[in-house]
């Protein structure tokens, strides 16, 4: 059995939801790798409020179990708190780096997230590039917008307006599953 570490914030720790442990998008994931049969363990390392410093912090208790698949979202709270871009980017390439170091084989996934207007349209343009770029120099699949078609969407998103709802999970799950799929199906192969 292989395993794959969601790390990220409120958006994976399924905040908001009656139950996070089967509701929240990495609980869906495991459901269609259950169905799929495939042999990988989810863990959901998601935390609500979190920032990209604090979880650099809390990273080493994630890592004592093997990581074969790593998918980051963290940053939304870094610009929504108004922290430097910079900061962010420091501290997403460290957890990325650190990854990198303890399983050399580990696969790198990178959700992108769109940002509110909570920021100016340049710090916000600046910041969405952080993922991308990140991607980029750590060969990570990379999903450029983790609440595209659920930010906006009435019955996708919490009253308050940032947070998915069970059915804006249910999409989260489809998108990050149309690139987590065609990672985990050819390790079948290897076993």
């Amino acid at each position: 059995m292989q395993n794959i570490l969601f790390f990220g914030d409120s958006i994976t720790a399924g905040y908001g939801l009656a139950n996070p442990t089967t509701e929240s998008f990495p609980a869906l994931i495991q459901q269609k790798i259950q169905l799929e049969h495939l042999p990988y363990k989810v863990t959901n390392g998601g935390l609500s409020g979190d920032t990209s410093s604090g979880g650099l912090s809390r990273l080493d208790h994630w890592l004592r179990q093997p990581a074969d698949v790593f998918v980051l979202e963290l940053g939304l709270n870094d610009i929504i708190r108004g922290l430097p871009n910079s900061s962010t980017h420091h501290n997403l390439e460290k957890i990325l780096q650190k990854v990198s170091l303890k399983y050399p084989s580990c696969q790198l996934v990178i959700l992108g997230v769109e940002v509110p207007l909570f920021s100016s349209a340049e710090k916000i343009e600046e910041f969405r590039k952080i993922f991308r770029a990140l991607a980029t120099a750590h060969g990570a699949v990379f999903v450029p917008s983790l609440l595209e078609g659920v930010v906006g969407v009435k019955h996708h998103i919490l009253k308050d307006g940032l947070h998915p709802s069970d059915k804006g999970h249910q999409v989260i799950a489809e998108t990050v599953w149309a690139v987590l799929k065609p990672l985990l199906a050819p390790q079948l192969h290897k076993l």
